[in-house]
């Protein structure tokens, strides 16, 4: 393993989404003294709208399928510690495609089962032997059940680290708007926020979601983005039963605390509308659509009414793959860029911490450096 920049004393990490949160700390359990910088207030971007289901199905490069299985293996021990909350289950994940398909679906089943990843393919009157509460009759052909895969609210997670991140004395500002990485003589230096503050440190740690690639982008680094606008749908409470994540052609589905519903998919994204101010709006009878289409795969199908919903970008690099570790151009300026902020919320921001704080790089990351968007 190769050395990178030495035992910063002082880090500042920019963004209160799952991974800064989780970054900030693992830093503070090495005793780096942390200030966590927030645009807004906490989980308030892709981590409050996130179905955050906690999985490694389908095909994806062996890496990341290794970093993904890694990343539940310490939700799994995080439900050991904590086993009657409500924010956090593993009662597997079902997954069916488009009438017609059967056999992708099958294949995708044989490679799951190719490396090890335990996944079952289930006729749709067998669903309910693995699971309750799914509608059968939504399944024209066949489904692929993964038993151990399951799903996280973030917003949860991050209050039940920043418990932690406040007993380990880190420091915390919110509502600190367009913040700016800061960079003196080729090298980090700290982070100024919209007001004009400058937050010095030895090291930064940008987990800014989808604007990470913006962020970087002022100092000459290129880091494709992908992202794409999205919604996240949370249900009125409903007596449904379903304990599964549900992924199907018109409606992604998972519980969440309260007995309610989380819902997203991607076939209305030309609904919504981004304004110049950067909100967003979509018609009030597409998100009823979408909780139509959830309905269905409900047993009973029990009418579902949003109680809210959220829209934004979702962060997605431009090649998929996760995006970790030191910029080679701006030493001192860590960044943390995936699609699967959920699954590598915790095994992410321990990995990057152990590098922040020893300067040492973790070869789990190594195809994942954002140096490979230059070359």
């Amino acid at each position: 393993m190769s050395a990178i920049t030495p035992n910063p004393q002082r880090v500042v990490v920019l963004g209160g989404g799952i991974l800064g949160v989780s970054t900030a700390v693992h830093l503070l359990r090495e005793g780096v003294t942390v200030t966590l910088v927030s645009e807004s207030e906490l989980a308030s971007g892709a981590t409050g709208r996130s179905l955050s289901w906690l999985n490694s199905a389908g095909a994806r490069t062996d890496p990341y399928h290794r970093l993904r299985t890694l990343g539940i293996d310490r939700y799994r021990t995080l439900f050991a510690q904590n086993p009657d909350q409500d924010w956090l289950r593993f009662d597997g994940g079902l997954f069916w495609d488009s009438p017609g398909q059967a056999t992708a679906t099958e294949e995708r089943h044989q490679h799951e089962k190719s490396h090890g990843y335990d996944s079952l393919l289930l006729k749709p009157e067998q669903i309910a032997e693995v699971t309750p509460n799914i509608e059968a009759t939504a399944v024209e052909d066949v489904a692929v059940f993964n038993p151990g895969e399951g799903w996280v609210s973030l917003p949860h997670l991050v209050d039940h680290l920043m418990e932690e991140f406040d007993a380990r004395g880190g420091e915390l500002l919110t509502g600190a708007g367009r913040s700016s990485l800061e960079v003196v003589d080729g090298r980090a230096t700290g982070v100024r926020t919209a007001d004009g503050t400058l937050h010095t440190a030895d090291a930064v740690v940008v987990a800014c979601g989808a604007a990470t690639p913006s962020v970087v982008a002022e100092h000459g680094v290129k880091i494709d983005n992908g992202s794409p606008v999205s919604m996240l749908v949370v249900t009125e409470p409903v007596e449904h039963g379903v304990q599964a994540v549900l992924n199907t052609p018109r409606a992604a589905l998972r519980p969440n605390p309260g007995n309610t519903l989380a819902a997203d998919h991607d076939w209305y994204e030309a609904s919504i509308v981004e304004h110049e101010d950067g909100s967003f709006t979509i018609p009030d009878e597409v998100v009823q659509e979408l909780l139509d289409e959830a309905s269905a795969l409900v047993a009973g199908t029990p009418h579902l009414t949003a109680n809210n919903w959220k829209i934004g970008y979702k962060p997605i690099p431009g090649d998929g793959e996760p995006v970790f570790g030191e910029l080679e151009r701006i030493p001192g300026c860590f960044v943390a860029f995936t699609h699967s902020g959920a699954t590598l919320g915790l095994i992410g921001g321990e990995l990057l911490a152990g590098e922040v704080a020893t300067g040492e790089k973790h070869p789990l990351l190594e195809t994942f450096r954002p140096e490979r968007f230059e070359r």
